[in-house]
């Protein structure tokens, strides 16, 4: 799959990893790769985007959803993301 991202949000939510001694590569984190998995939930599939989100929640916790809104709001996605972790922190 490949998703065109605005150039004024392409870099929110990397972080650089150490791939090896002194290389870090960048990548997205938790939270932007959840939110974009909900995003493109019609391409990916559903039961993918939300198997996502049920483990970014079990790992992360309440303490994560701040994260999830704040990149959610900056995609314009807060509408799709709002009702899903309510529904599993029911």
């Amino acid at each position: 799959m490949v998703a065109q991202y605005a150039p004024a949000t392409f870099a929110l939510g990397v972080e650089r990893f150490e791939a090896a001694p002194a290389e870090t590569v960048p990548m997205y984190n938790a939270a932007r790769s959840v939110v974009d998995a909900m995003r493109h939930r019609s391409r990916i599939g559903e039961t993918l985007a939300l198997s996502a989100l049920g483990r970014y929640l079990r790992s992360n916790g309440r303490s994560g959803v701040g994260e999830l809104h704040h990149v959610a709001s900056e995609l314009g996605a807060l509408s799709v993301i709002r009702p899903a972790v309510e529904a599993m922190l029911a």
